[in-house]
């Protein structure tokens, strides 16, 4: 039995699928806005959606997975308010939206390959169903959930007595706050543009019966995933940043369109922390995978630090952190290898403790950090055999982390002031003197090394 978190309800569910009969899970995945490079903190969605999808086939479910790629651009706010995303990117590199798109899209593919992220089986652009977004439109203008202005088509959040049911937060304090400057034509505060009448210099846009018109940022979802997915599929993925205002809106929008809720389960990943404060463009700590790369470090190696904490819980990015990931994973792969020609019998009950523990894990809202203890366990098991090495590489079915791969042994030319220090470190531990030890560890992180130990001596890396 599976178990996964509930935004909406706000517990944990016993998963099933709306299909039983032909045990088909339907998905959707808000995909990026392809206006810059994704950095560290976005991978962290798309990593959790990759561990959902295979958990699910893990467990012998079929997948019909949709996720978007959102080529139009949006306004930077996110509600209705502030610059369009692409447009502003067209204006300070000086090149065509869609050329924008096309590098950046790439990007993104080349980023999710890197990680052993899986793509689902539907990767869909919102410029190739703008005629999909406006025939949504209309239903919501003909059920009466919506009214047109000078300037677009808004949804009426007061015709939708249900609207912040996601987020959960006060509506009227959000009323009272709310700025209704943009369009003084909007009848709530919170309404928010279904369909946009474009000025004449902007530059993505598209004949439709309201005249040359874009889409708001929301519809696109709610129209791609009628289209590809149905009226009610089963889960619905993003980030936590998505609830208040997208997710909340996709709702609104499709109880508008069709009377239902679009997904049965909500599921969000919580933020990614960089030295324990907000990704910053002005403290300059914005990271991408390539970055990462250029600093030796391995995209599976933050894929293995994302797994040090639970999805809905917030994850601390420091240099010292991503380092000690790169090193355990290279630790787990060399002892996963000392198993591939293991001669030892090791008998069906552990083996199968093993695998159902595992499976526990996983199966438990996505618990990857339970799941790492669990593969640990296993991978420290002191008689080397294969039918641990081959359980190993099941479990990276899910995990993905290439654990059969053999770790090329780095040869440093180490100084020999370094040397010294690491003598006088391993003769303090050997009197048990751990205070002298985490000093000199430290004196050794100061000169750009890494040391850990095993029970084979003192291991060391360059940072």
């Amino acid at each position: 039995m599976i178990y996964l978190y509930n935004t909406l309800t706000r517990r944990k569910e016993r998963f099933k699928p709306i299909d039983e009969k032909d045990n088909i899970v339907k998905i959707y995945t808000c995909g990026p806005t392809v206006y810059n490079y994704a950095h560290i903190g976005n991978m962290r969605a798309y990593i959790f959606m990759d561990n959902l999808r295979k958990v699910l086939k893990y467990n012998g479910y079929n997948l019909e997975h949709v996720m978007n790629i959102t080529d139009v651009g949006h306004l930077v706010s996110d509600a209705d308010d502030g610059e369009d995303k692409m447009l502003k990117s067209v204006r300070e590199m000086k090149m065509s939206v869609y050329e924008i798109a096309q590098k950046y899209t790439k990007a993104f593919l080349d980023d999710i390959e890197s990680l052993n992220i899986e793509r689902p089986e539907h990767i869909v652009k919102a410029t190739e169903h703008i005629k999909q977004m406006e025939e949504y439109v209309d239903k919501i203008l003909e059920n009466g959930y919506a009214y047109e202005t000078s300037k677009g088509i808004y949804f009426d959040t007061s015709k939708l007595s249900s609207y912040g049911e996601l987020s959960g937060v006060d509506l009227n304090a959000q009323k009272a706050g709310a700025r209704i400057e943009v369009d003084k034509e909007k009848r709530n505060p919170l309404d928010f543009a279904l369909w946009i009448k474009a000025p004449k210099e902007h530059i993505m846009k598209w004949d439709s019966k309201y005249g040359e018109c874009y889409p708001g940022w929301h519809i696109e979802c709610s129209a791609m995933s009628k289209y590809y997915l149905g009226e009610k599929f089963d889960i619905h993925t993003g980030g936590v940043d998505h609830i208040p205002i997208h997710h909340e809106n996709e709702i609104a929008q499709a109880k508008g369109a069709t009377g239902k809720n679009p997904a049965n389960i909500w599921m969000h990943t919580e933020f990614l922390l960089v030295n324990s404060g907000k990704m910053s463009k002005s403290l300059g700590n914005v990271y991408k995978i390539s970055e990462l790369n250029e600093r030796g470090i391995e995209p599976l190696a933050y894929r293995y630090f994302v797994y040090t904490s639970h999805y809905r819980n917030k994850l601390n990015f420091t240099w010292e952190g991503i380092n000690s990931a790169q090193v355990s994973l290279n630790r787990l792969r060399e002892i996963c290898n000392l198993h591939r020609n293991g001669i030892n019998k090791i008998e069906k009950n552990i083996i199968n403790e093993y695998e159902n523990k595992f499976r526990d894990a996983i199966n438990d809202d996505i618990n990857m950090p339970l799941a790492m203890s669990i593969v640990w366990q296993l991978a420290k098991y002191p008689e080397k055999s294969v039918q641990i090495y081959k359980l190993l590489k099941k479990f990276d079915e899910v995990l993905s982390l290439d654990i059969d791969k053999v770790v090329e042994k780095n040869i440093l030319d180490i100084p020999d002031e370094i040397l010294e220090i690491l003598d006088k470190r391993k003769q303090a531990r050997e009197k048990k003197d751990y205070v002298t030890s985490d000093i000199l560890r430290d004196e050794l992180r100061e000169k750009g090394y890494i040391v850990k130990d095993s029970k084979e001596g003192q291991e060391i890396e360059k940072v």
